[in-house]
C-alpha cells in the first residue's frame, strides 16, 4: 500500500538524511520524498511517500516521532489530504507533431518554457494519476529527458 508521510522537521544540515536513513533501516523503499521551508524559515515540510505495510509505517512514523528534530508526523493516507506532483518534459519535437503535441499539451493544461530545434520543454503539475496519464500520452513521440518533483502533500481543512 502506499503511504504518504507529512513530517514537520528542523531546519538543520543532515535532517534529510537522517530521516531518509530510517526508513533504509527498515527496509521500506521509498518512492519519493520532497522537503523545503515552511512558512517559518526555522522549519522544513518533508512529504514521503512509500510503500509499505501499515505495520511497518506505524513503526518509522514512531520511531521519528523520537527524534529530537522532528516536530510534527503524519500519515496522510489516514485523512483526507490534497498532494501535488511537478513534472518538466524534454520531448521531441517536428513538424508533423507540433500540433498533436500543442493539443495534449492543452487538454493537461501542460505549459511550454523552453524550445530548441529538434525539443519543446513543458512544465505540468498535478496529482500523481494526471502526471502519469500525461506522460503516457507524450511518450510514442519520443522523451528525450523527464524530471518529477515526486509528491508534496497537505491535509485538507483546518487542520
Amino acid at each position: 500500500m502506499i503511504h504518504t508521510i507529512s513530517a514537520l522537521v528542523k531546519n538543520r544540515p543532515g535532517v534529510l538524511a537522517e530521516m531518509a536513513g530510517r526508513f533504509g533501516s527498515s527496509q521500506v523503499n521509498i518512492r519519493s520524498i520532497s522537503c523545503g521551508e515552511t512558512e517559518n524559515p526555522e522549519v522544513s515540510r518533508m512529504v514521503i511517500s512509500v510503500e509499505a505495510d501499515d505495520d511497518a509505517v506505524t513503526a518509522i512514523t514512531s520511531d521519528m516521532e523520537s527524534l529530537d528534530v522532528v516536530i510534527q508526523v503524519d500519515d496522510l493516507g489516514r485523512k483526507e489530504f490534497v498532494d501535488r506532483e511537478l513534472v518538466l518534459a524534454k520531448l521531441t519535437m517536428d513538424r508533423e507533431t507540433t500540433t498533436q503535441l500543442m493539443q495534449i499539451f492543452e487538454v493537461f493544461r501542460a505549459h511550454v518554457v523552453g524550445m530548441g530545434q529538434e525539443t519543446i520543454t513543458v512544465e505540468l503539475s498535478g496529482d500523481q494519476e494526471r502526471v502519469d496519464g500525461f506522460i503516457q500520452m507524450v511518450a510514442p513521440f519520443g522523451i528525450r529527458s523527464l524530471c518529477r518533483s515526486g509528491r508534496i502533500a497537505l491535509k485538507r481543512g483546518d487542520d
